[in-house]
């Protein structure tokens, strides 16, 4: 099963659903409030798609989590996809048997390999950005058969170990293909696009600076009304883009790749 959950994405969303469509078996579309084309994008994708597809909407991005909450314990892998994140569709395809074979049941979370894009040249099917590693792997792949329960208070799906709880004799344990396999070898890969624009309401200047994510936007004391938070913010000089994704994903060499099997 896939789950996204996205806001003001209608630039990439459409490629980011359809490249992870035969990959997954069933498909939850959450969207957090969008005030640009994705709820309409969503709405259609979710009416056409050929696998079951369904469109839900939330007004604050940790209600994503109880939608997945409730699996725990089934035999399924989750896979949490952002309207920024990009897969290599043939990739997949190969990863899929190996998954469902049974080759990665004792670990909870696969990582994959990500190029955190800072350009991306549509024409000429080229991306540049930072490799993980050493950037760090955002990738959310997990393994819900060893989860007793996953309850508890999540910033957004799939994020943080607030009611957490493993079947006897199983723990939190990661795949890290991203440390084993390179860029070009990958059966799981990402074309990461959190430094570009999004959305078509989005301002030209937050290009190259990445968005803030559910975390940061909302990561002060819950009881302050979210404006207020989003002003605290901004008089502190956080408000502009996200620190956390310039730290992580912005390590090492600048490279360029091939776009063309993301696109």
């Amino acid at each position: 099963m896939g789950i996204f959950l996205v806001r003001d994405e209608d630039l990439f969303v459409e490629r980011a659903v359809r490249n992870v469509s035969s990959f997954c078996d069933e498909l939850l579309l959450v969207d957090n409030g969008s005030r640009d084309g994705t709820p309409q994008i969503l709405a259609r994708l979710a009416e056409t798609l050929p696998i079951p597809a369904a469109l839900h909407r939330v007004r604050h991005p940790s209600r994503s989590h109880d939608l997945v909450a409730p699996l725990a314990g089934d035999d399924v892998w989750v896979f949490g996809v952002d309207g920024d994140e990009l897969y290599d569709p043939a990739g997949l395809a190969a990863f899929k048997p190996r998954l469902v074979g049974g080759e990665f049941d004792d670990a909870f979370q696969i990582r994959g390999n990500v190029l955190h894009c800072t350009h991306l040249d549509l024409a000429g099917g080229r991306a540049s950005g930072f490799l993980s590693p050493p950037s760090g792997s955002m990738t959310k792949l997990y393994n819900f058969r060893i989860i007793e329960s996953w309850n508890g208070h999540h910033s957004q799906r799939l994020h943080g170990g607030d009611g957490l709880r493993f079947k006897p004799s199983h723990e939190y344990s990661r795949r890290r293909l991203h440390e084993t396999y390179e860029w070009d070898d990958s059966p799981f890969r990402c074309l990461h696009v959190c430094f570009l624009r999004r959305s078509s309401r989005e301002r030209t200047r937050m290009h190259g600076v990445g968005r803030e994510s559910p975390g940061e936007r909302y990561g002060l004391p819950r009881r302050l009304p979210v404006r207020l938070v989003r002003r605290l913010r901004s008089a502190a000089g956080i408000g502009s883009g996200s620190t956390r994704k310039r730290a992580l994903y912005r390590l090492g060499p600048l490279v360029t790749v091939s776009a063309a099997p993301f696109l």
